[in-house]
């Protein structure tokens, strides 16, 4: 006996990508790695930071897995890890968060984000976050069905134009979104920018989720503020950071959230339904790094990247690229208008076929018809591989 087949027009498929998915494509970060991985180049383009880990951090994982740390974690982490983080956040900025019920060991400072998002979020919600802006935290948002509000800032300082920020809000808005110290652009946001944030914030009622995973990484006079300390702000600030960057484990996908517990629980609970808990040995490792590491260790961090800053600089510059100055983080914006190409993704290829050097295109930082004369280059590699990037560049 034969079944006739349902019948189904040809443009009622049900075998179709989602709303979502025809938008998306691999991000301009990877892709970029990717041709110059098959290019044989150096790679300034992904913020890879390949400087060595620390032995501590090092020799404290590989003890875990020997002693049998290999199976799940709690869905919020070992209870190490969640101290030591605690202890870093008051130690840092007097913050006081509960081990217990305040802390979320993330898969990443981006799986801290995803989770406070599905929590926190719902589709059509407008967050506002400022541009340049980092692409992940873009596609993220829209994964969600819910809809990124670039506020610009003014090249090449990148200032915040309060007016514009608060022109902004509409009666969708529910959070805003600050990276600080900033991808791509190094922006480390003053005490009085974040003044006006929190201002915005606490008069329309709105969540801030706050990215400083280079919390560490300042140069000359900057400083990281914490926003959450600021008043009135703890019970409303998400605080997403990590330790791919101050410890260079960026394929360990550690990081951790810290915020008021009334918000916690939904965040540990879609973290676990998308990750089930962060790679359980590696915890011990980042443990291991909070505890024992001495301050010096940071300061040392910071310097050891304001060197690599200057030298990326004086190349750019040399090669007729003049960059923005970074105040934090460990990327450059360099103005690429010389550069054969009409676009900044045509203008990296061209800079990689020439040099040997990948970056990223500036575009992948702003909204359509922005950027394009900009390529980010980052400067968080070893001295011989830097080095090499900027005598390469030199040859311009």
């Amino acid at each position: 006996m034969t079944h006739s087949p349902a019948h189904h027009s040809p443009t009622a498929s049900r075998l179709a990508l989602s709303e979502l998915a025809p938008g998306a494509m691999q991000s301009e970060i990877r892709a970029m790695s990717v041709e110059c991985e098959r290019l044989g180049g150096i790679n300034l383009a992904q913020g890879v930071c390949d400087t060595p880990v620390p032995e501590i951090v090092e020799a404290a994982a590989i003890t875990a897995i020997k002693a049998g740390h290999n199976i799940y974690t709690r869905l919020d982490g070992i209870t190490r890890l969640r101290n030591a983080i605690a202890a870093k956040q008051l130690r840092d900025y007097g913050l006081r968060y509960d081990p217990e019920t305040e802390v979320l060991v993330a898969s990443g400072a981006t799986g801290g984000l995803h989770a406070a998002a599905m929590a926190l979020l719902n589709p059509g919600d407008e967050v506002l976050l400022f541009e340049p802006f980092y692409g992940y935290h873009v596609s993220t948002l829209k994964s969600m069905r819910v809809k990124p509000v670039p506020v610009p800032l003014a090249a090449p300082e990148w200032m915040l134009d309060v007016d514009a920020l608060r022109a902004a809000i509409t009666p969708r808005t529910r959070a805003i979104l600050v990276n600080t110290p900033a991808n791509p652009s190094g922006k480390v946001f003053t005490r009085a920018e974040l003044e006006a944030i929190a201002d915005a914030a606490r008069e329309h009622d709105l969540f801030v989720f706050t990215d400083e995973i280079y919390e560490y990484f300042v140069y000359d006079d900057a400083e990281h503020i914490a926003i959450a300390t600021l008043e009135g702000m703890r019970e409303r600030t998400i605080v997403m950071s990590g330790f791919s960057k101050t410890f260079s484990v960026t394929g360990w996908r550690l990081g951790y959230v810290t915020a008021a517990a009334q918000w916690m629980g939904a965040l540990g609970y879609f973290h676990d339904l998308t990750y089930v808990c962060a790679p359980s040995a590696l915890q011990h490792g980042a443990a291991a790094g909070l505890e024992q590491l001495p301050p010096q260790f940071y300061t040392k961090l910071a310097s050891d990247h304001q060197s690599k800053r200057e030298r990326m600089l004086s190349a750019l510059r040399d090669a007729g690229m003049e960059p923005s100055v970074p105040a934090g983080a460990y990327y450059v914006l360099a103005r690429a208008a010389h550069l054969p190409g009409e676009t900044a993704a045509q203008k990296a290829r061209a800079l990689l076929a020439a040099t040997g050097v990948a970056a990223v295109a500036g575009s992948a930082f702003f909204r359509p018809g922005r950027g394009e004369d900009l390529l980010r280059f980052c400067f968080a590699k070893t001295d011989r591989d830097l080095d090499e990037a900027c005598a390469r560049l030199r040859k311009l």
